[in-house]
């Protein structure tokens, strides 16, 4: 059986030691990420039990480096289309392959999870010689509504939007006002980001969050995700671009797990603002999967960033064809 190591790129910790069974390796991304959460929905839906590979817990950018050199054989990813990594990889490498998940799997996948069905064209990529079936979800902004008063709700979703062609990163393009409301879906909103949005025109159909501010913040920090993946560099812009168009305030960004631990810093009162996939946002205002008695009451939607892809990749003298050939 061959070798595999399976990183997810929403990952901001480092955790070489490996734990199961089978022979083959695979890097799951850090706890307290929804990379976690979704490399597990995977395996469910082909009948991969731990007994069938070895867990590796790794970060990104190591990760990639592994890709590179030949180490790993397959790598997913929750990626922007197209992910400026998986671009860089093929150059580095030459020889990338993408991978599609099954039809059964993609199933599965929308029947127990709020990931749903996509198509990546083959034209995205230079080395694609055909479409890929994918899942995808969105990357959103959660608030805190103990510390976001309704002013700095509005001002916050208002920025996002008339100052996203600021944004230097690939993935600000999404920002705009037809996509604002994408990915919501199941949340409560921020009054201030639903007061900016049908100023706008947009119909909120969301449940209104009753916010909890008792005294007026300056200092704001927002949970982003490692180094090497989409949500630090793209929320370092995102908070340079508020603190300079929002008077008075100063946004600092930090790399965290990303999705999962962003939320519980937001519940527990150790963050403001936080990047997540909507998937994992819906399961802690629920109570649901990592969240399961432990829900978030204190979070609202103030917007959508961009959309997230389940992207997979190997290279092409690995032989692989999908994660079929893993289960036993």
């Amino acid at each position: 059986m061959k070798k595999i190591i399976l990183f997810i790129v929403m990952s901001g910790l480092l955790l070489l030691a490996a734990c199961g069974g089978g022979d083959t390796s695979i890097a799951i991304g850090p706890p307290a990420s929804e990379t976690n959460s979704v490399s597990k929905l995977i395996f469910e839906a082909y009948g991969i039990t731990e007994d069938d590979y070895s867990e590796y817990q790794e970060g990104f950018g190591d990760a990639a480096d592994m890709v590179q050199d030949g180490n790993i054989d397959i790598s997913v990813g929750i990626l922007g289309v197209p992910a400026g990594s998986i671009e860089s990889l093929q150059a580095s490498a030459g020889n990338v392959k993408m991978i599609s998940l099954t039809e059964d799997a993609i199933n599965y996948m929308e029947e127990n999870s709020g990931y749903l069905r996509y198509t990546i064209p083959a034209e995205t990529y230079d080395f694609l010689e055909e479409d890929v079936e994918t899942v995808t979800a969105y990357a959103i902004l959660m608030g805190n509504t103990d510390t976001i008063d309704e002013e700095m709700g509005y001002e916050l979703a208002k920025s996002m939007i008339e100052n996203a062609e600021d944004n230097t990163h690939a993935q600000s393009e999404h920002m705009i006002l037809e996509n604002a409301l994408s990915g919501s879906e199941g949340l409560p909103i921020h009054p201030g980001a639903k007061r900016y949005y049908e100023e706008q025109g947009l119909t909120v159909d969301n449940p209104v969050a009753e916010l909890n501010v008792n005294e007026e913040k300056s200092d704001f920090i927002l949970g982003t995700g490692s180094q090497g993946g989409t949500y630090y560099p793209l929320g370092g812009e995102m908070a340079t671009i508020w603190n300079n168009t929002i008077d008075g305030i100063s946004v600092t960004n930090t790399e965290t797990g990303a999705s999962i631990e962003n939320l519980v810093s937001i519940r527990d009162g150790n963050m403001d603002l936080g990047m997540t996939v909507h998937v994992p946002a819906q399961d802690a205002i629920n109570g649901d999967r990592d969240f399961e008695d432990n829900e978030v009451t204190n979070a609202a939607f103030i917007g959508h960033i961009y959309p997230e892809v389940v992207q997979i990749v190997t290279l092409e003298d690995s032989g692989i064809e999908g994660f079929e050939e893993i289960a036993r």
